[in-house]
């Protein structure tokens, strides 16, 4: 292990499907004490000011615990919605809409990851076609240049760059980035490695997860 990477483990995770009954499908995402709650609505009838003719139009909308939208809830709308867009198979469903709402019920750090993550079961439990999974790894770069993965809020306060990513299911690849703080090339490239590497165990909780609930039904 390289000398600057923390050996800190993700913090504990939790999700729970179908909780909604209004939406087409939903899920929370609990990683330590941050938590999100994600809703999908679709496929829809679109406005026509909206509509795309070969494919459905994706809105993504994030709710803060307390309060209303800010620029930093638009930015993280901009992170999800283009990862979603880059996943589902939004061509099958051309001329409608699709409408993912995402409330935050509590933010203990590695918010835009958690997001990502409820995002995604949300999307299984609608049985939307997706082309592969993908998650989300935030990581933290310390004062002495430590790599902390799934930071808290107090471990994001103290660090002099913060990065997310969202890695997909086949080849671990990132799909999108979202950086603040200042770091080297180097660290960047070491940030993305913890990432995929911390991605493996998400993807194996998203399978025991749909595994277990699927066997209930069965």
């Amino acid at each position: 292990m390289d000398p600057n990477v923390s050996s800190q483990v993700l913090r504990e995770f939790g999700s729970e499907q179908n909780l909604l009954s209004k939406p087409d499908g939903s899920a929370t995402f609990v990683q330590g004490d941050t938590s999100v709650c994600a809703g999908v609505y679709g496929p829809a009838e679109v406005k026509v000011s909206k509509e795309i003719y070969d494919r459905a139009t994706l809105e993504v909308l994030i709710h803060p615990k307390v309060g209303v939208t800010s620029v930093r809830e638009r930015a993280r709308e901009q992170c999800v919605r283009e990862t979603c867009e880059a996943t589902l198979l939004s061509t099958l469903h051309p001329r409608s809409s699709l409408t993912l709402v995402l409330q935050v019920v509590h933010d203990d750090g590695s918010l835009l990851s958690c997001c990502l993550n409820a995002a995604c079961m949300a999307l299984l439990d609608a049985g939307l076609p997706m082309g592969h999974l993908f998650c989300g790894v935030t990581c933290a770069i310390d004062s002495e240049g430590f790599i902390i993965a799934d930071p808290t809020a107090q471990q994001e306060k103290e660090s002099r760059a913060l990065m997310t990513f969202a890695i997909d299911s086949k080849e671990r690849n990132v799909m999108m980035s979202s950086t603040k703080g200042s770091f080297s090339a180097k660290e960047l490239q070491q940030c993305i490695a913890v990432s995929q590497k911390a991605s493996e165990h998400i993807f194996q909780f998203y399978r025991d997860s749909v595994k277990r609930r699927y066997s209930k039904i069965l």
